[in-house]
């Protein structure tokens, strides 16, 4: 007999940024979520950073170290006051070090709805090469 019980798909909840270093600035950070492909030439990196504004984005890279951070500006203007709220507002923050298979000068990255999209192109050196076989 199949099991025909449905599974219920649930929200993730954001998980705060647990640091040893302190906060210089106030209001929660938190951890977006990131999902990682690989292929032969290059690393795709997805990070959940809803409510942040492409022009709320900053992506550095400094000494092989990717860092990704965004704010998410409360969404109720002057006039409102909060009656009931369960999205909570505050700052993205993930860092990533990245390798030397890495070619730092051609990563791409672009937003499209609230997903993070990195291109991460190895480097020449480190694609895999075919090398073929010839019969004598």
């Amino acid at each position: 007999m199949a099991d025909t019980s449905a599974k219920e798909l649930q929200a993730k909840q954001k998980t705060e940024v647990s640091a040893p270093s302190e906060q210089t600035t106030a209001g929660a950070v938190f951890v977006p979520a990131v999902d990682i492909f690989e292929t032969e030439k290059v690393i795709n990196l997805l990070a959940d950073l809803p409510g942040v504004k492409t022009e709320d984005l900053k992506i550095d890279l400094h000494e092989n170290v990717l860092t990704l951070s965004g704010d998410v500006a409360p969404f109720e203007g002057p006039d409102e006051n909060d009656i009931f709220s369960e999205y909570e507002v505050g700052k993205f923050y993930r860092q990533f070090t990245v390798s030397e298979e890495i070619d730092q000068e051609k990563i791409e990255a672009e937003m499209i709805d609230g997903v993070l999209k990195l291109v991460l192109p190895k480097a020449e050196k480190t694609v895999p090469k075919k090398i073929t076989v010839k019969a004598a």
